[in-house]
């Protein structure tokens, strides 16, 4: 694959390929959306998002052709509907995220050992040690956009350079479906003249009081004393300044650690009925389960977390007598903790989550508890769970679900939330 032919791709300055641009960041294309065109060809080339549909609905992805209207990842859906009339709305199937998900990174990791997944659509990659076999870091990179759209039909972006910092930012400022190859010789050269919200981890907040202080380019920044931003930003100051010169020490660091796993779900309407958010925290404890089996993970604690019309948020977490994968044990904590809550502050709900924290691998070693305490944790349903996960992916639009979240069935004895 010729590289210099693909559109978006942005080349190097100088004709030298630029063998030091080793850490490379691949971020794929508005990924949520893109998995979705595959399928929907026609929302190809015209302004299209993912979002559940409700009035507190977020945008999860969100077409070049939507961005030209203002329109980003996050924005509440009623924002983006009316900067966009007449976009398409597809609704999320997360499970084909996953799956694409996996895939590329089985793409990423057949070039490098050295590979840190940053999210489900986004890596790094330290390519030093397959330079020889596969030659410079620009190749390197296009390759591997040829081969994830090989195997997945999506689109991705590659930005190389010597740090991650700066591999990050290139990969950015070549979107979409491009590479930009930074070496370490042109890194001032490329950074300087960027705004100054490029860089890595200057939101919003911090972005204003840049520039309110004159300080509109990473150039700007990169000009200050590291003394003098430490006295304005504290220990964030010198970071700052490094990163503008381009200096980031941090080396690409393979499997990072999961902490934590859930799910949550906002409404429509505030939730006030018991049923109700029983029959959710039911549903949401099973999903919560599936993803535990689906990544092999044990959960030793559960935290359940409610947010209310005012927006204000509160957790309780407790752990479990043993780890588990199953929908049972996690749902029977869940209630109390649930109950817990209300207790303590009744009100209306806007979000209701659960979290499996403390987690282990399948295969680690457990102290079994010596008894069971039967009014904590129910029966061990984890066989009956996969059996009903191999049924989930031969049969995925399949309404599989718990009977007690079915309607019309009376949910089961349960805390009282009074």
């Amino acid at each position: 694959m010729d590289d210099r032919s693909s559109p978006g791709v942005v080349r190097p300055a100088s004709p030298d390929p630029s063998w030091d641009a080793v850490i490379l960041h691949v971020d794929m294309d508005a990924f949520f959306l893109s998995v979705e065109l595959l399928e929907r060809p026609e929302l190809v080339g015209v302004p299209a998002l993912v979002a559940n549909r409700g009035g507190r609905s977020v945008v999860l992805s969100a077409s070049y052709e939507a961005r030209r209207s203002g329109v980003r990842s996050a924005m509440p859906l009623a924002h983006a509907l009316a900067l966009c009339p007449g976009v398409a709305v597809v609704e999320p199937r997360h499970e084909r995220y996953t799956a694409a998900s996996r895939t590329v990174m089985e793409v990423l990791g057949s070039f490098t050992p050295v590979l840190e997944q940053l999210s489900i659509d986004e890596a790094f990659l330290d390519v030093s040690g397959a330079r020889r076999r596969l030659g410079p870091p620009a190749r390197i990179g296009a390759q591997i956009r040829e081969r994830v759209r090989e195997r997945t039909g999506l689109p991705c972006t590659v930005g190389a350079a010597t740090t991650k910092s700066v591999a990050k930012i290139a990969s950015t400022r070549a979107k979409p479906d491009g590479l930009a190859v930074v070496p370490s010789a042109q890194t001032r050269a490329f950074l300087d003249p960027l705004p100054v919200s490029a860089l890595w981890g200057v939101g919003p907040v911090l972005h204003r009081r840049l520039v309110e202080a004159g300080l509109e380019t990473v150039g700007d920044v990169a000009a200050q004393s590291p003394q003098r931003m430490r006295r304005w930003l504290g220990v964030n100051g010198p970071v700052l300044v490094d990163l503008a010169r381009g200096i980031d020490p941090r080396p690409v660091v393979p499997e990072r650690e999961t902490k934590s796993l859930g799910v949550e779900r906002t409404f429509d309407v505030d939730v006030t009925d018991r049923d109700e958010l029983h029959r959710i925290l039911i549903a949401l404890s099973h999903e919560c389960a599936f993803r535990l089996r689906r990544s092999g993970f044990r959960a030793g604690a559960v935290t359940v977390k409610l947010k209310a019309p005012d927006l204000s948020v509160r957790n309780r977490t407790r752990s479990l007598t043993v780890p588990v994968d199953s929908a049972g044990p996690l749902a029977a904590v869940a209630e109390e903790l649930l109950a817990e809550l209300q207790a303590a502050r009744r009100h209306p709900v806007r979000l209701l989550g659960i979290r499996a924290e403390r987690l282990s691998g399948v295969d680690d070693a457990v102290q079994d508890a010596l008894l069971w305490d039967d009014e904590r944790v129910p029966a061990d349903w984890s066989e009956a769970d996969r059996v009903a996960d191999d049924i989930r992916r031969k049969f995925p639009t399949a309404a599989l679900r718990p009977a007690t979240i079915v309607d019309g069935r009376p949910p089961p004895r349960r805390p009282d939330l009074r």
